[in-house]
């Protein structure tokens, strides 16, 4: 049974990712130099990752306010094109 509920829950560095989401970030590129210095992620990686991480359902489970509200986001930019 234990086994399971590792199954189910994020890894840290999937919880990282959605932490830094939550986060503001003030003045360009601030957020992309905490992509890199906090997660050693580049940008382009941390967004494949993030975009993976918003069809999740132990994403939504752990932070559903976030994962929803960058659900909407996203929606409305796939509506703009």
């Amino acid at each position: 049974m234990e086994r399971r509920a590792e199954a189910d829950e994020l890894g840290a560095g999937e919880r990282d990712i959605l932490a830094l989401e939550r986060r503001g970030f003030s003045g360009p590129g601030a957020k992309e130099r905490a992509i890199r210095e906090e997660l050693d992620l580049s940008p382009v990686r941390y967004y494949q990752l993030l975009n993976a991480l918003l069809d999740d359902p132990r994403a939504l489970a752990h932070d559903p306010v976030t994962v929803n509200r960058l659900r909407r986001v996203r929606e409305a930019r796939r509506g703009e094109r």
